[in-house]
């Protein structure tokens, strides 16, 4: 089971992925994992991303689209795997198919979780994360008991700079503009299944889990 799972900031595809991977017994792959895991095996690929990274320069789609296929190699990904964060853009998207080809498998099913762009921004400008421990919390959504206050370590609960309204409706020009055309790009190829990610965690995963089970 090939599966990617798409979905603009703030749509809960960590959340989800993380259920999908339990469910399917398939490994989680996002860049930033397979880049983590080059670097660490000292793959050249992984070397030539880490010189990129650490001029803190962007890494060419080429260097990406090598990590990603070096990662799809690995035997945990023989029977099947879970795309996150990749691809992003066309063009990657036209790469993925090439590298599957390659493999001689295929992409099974194409999750997108639809969010209504004024609730994302409602649900990432009110994160909020302990300084001591990491804990997340949600002003609305998952509020602490004091606020501004951990409950777990009395620690102090801060906002991630990229949470601020600017940052956000940034990132989400951003992904309309690169992201949202693959969507008509798997449309095309009969592979894209939405799913209403505004609805309760528990309930879009179940949702998820029925549609990839029939």
């Amino acid at each position: 089971m090939n599966i990617l799972i798409m979905g603009p900031p703030g749509a809960g595809k960590g959340t989800q992925a993380d259920v999908i991977v339990k469910e399917f017994g398939i490994p989680h792959i996002s860049t930033g994992d397979a880049f983590r895991l080059a670097m660490k095996q000292g793959t050249p690929i992984g070397i030539k991303a880490k010189e990129y990274i650490d001029k803190g320069e962007l890494v060419p789609d080429d260097v990406t689209i090598g990590i990603v296929e070096e990662r799809l190699q690995q035997p945990d990904c023989k029977k099947g795997f879970l795309l996150d964060g990749f691809p992003r853009t066309l063009a990657q998207a036209e790469a993925l198919d090439q590298i599957l080809g390659r493999l001689n498998t295929k992409l099974d099913d194409v999750i997108n979780l639809k969010v209504d762009r004024d609730k994302l921004l409602v649900r990432i400008t009110g994160r909020r994360v302990c300084k001591t421990c990491g804990s997340s919390y949600h002003v609305v959504f998952n509020p602490p008991k004091v606020e501004g206050i951990c409950d777990k370590d009395g620690g102090e609960l801060y906002q991630r700079p990229d949470d601020n309204e600017d940052s956000v409706r940034t990132r989400l020009d951003e992904y309309s503009n690169k992201t949202a055309p693959l969507l008509t790009f798997y449309e095309n190829q009969n592979l894209l299944r939405h799913i209403d990610g505004e609805q309760d965690i528990d309930v879009v995963s179940q949702n998820i889990v029925s549609l990839l089970r029939g």
